[in-house]
């Protein structure tokens, strides 16, 4: 089997984004100078490696195929005592690939979060979601109470919130986004105005 390494893993990122961007996705694609037989291809292999007793599993599979984290920490979630692994993600600068495990190494979750020294963004209104432009903690802070929903399939999470369309408009409706790996792919407007308008200011 073919080696995998840091470019070969954010072919498998795009490969899941390409259902909801698939302009971008070409594009970042060019820039790791793959195929899109390529980009398949790869994904297949990294679709085998998961399922392989032989390959390596948790935490092992992410430094097998990364390196050694750039960055580690500590996460209590609950009862659960974990440990945080980031890694630099070159098409995305701002952004860290994050792997949370259990102490024994096994996976709890992974997705991209924003760089701790990256400045987050800060949308007010639905017209600045611009697609790969936030994550999902982006998202929740600024729309906040937004609400998790369950992903349509692996690697895909969903936010629901209340917000205005535009800034300076006063009418809000709900939306959901949709993210892949964590980075933002789509907005839908699912629900009517919640009121508003010049007399509501």
């Amino acid at each position: 089997m073919a080696s995998m390494g840091p470019r070969e893993f954010q072919l498998v990122l795009l490969r899941r984004m390409a259902d909801f961007q698939p302009q971008l996705v070409d594009q970042a694609r060019r820039e790791l100078d793959a195929s899109r037989t390529e980009m398949r291809e790869v994904n297949a292999r990294w679709q085998a490696m998961l399922r392989s007793a032989r390959a390596p599993a948790g935490l092992r599979r992410y430094e097998t195929v990364l390196g050694p984290a750039h960055s580690t920490g500590k996460r209590t979630l609950g009862d659960l005592a974990c440990a945080v692994h980031r890694w630099p993600v070159p098409l995305w600068p701002e952004l860290r690939y994050e792997v949370v495990t259990l102490p024994e190494g096994a996976l709890l979750h992974e997705w991209l979060v924003r760089a701790e020294d990256a400045p987050a963004p800060e949308p007010h209104a639905v017209d600045d979601l611009v697609p790969w432009s936030c994550v999902v903690e982006d998202v929740a802070r600024a729309f906040a109470p937004a609400v998790p929903m369950e992903g349509t399939a692996p690697a895909r999470w969903r936010l629901a919130f209340t917000a205005s369309e535009a800034a300076g408009d006063h009418r809000t409706y709900s939306y959901t986004a949709d993210f892949t790996w964590g980075l933002l792919q789509l907005v839908t407007r699912v629900g009517e105005s919640r009121g508003g308008g010049a007399d509501d200011r």
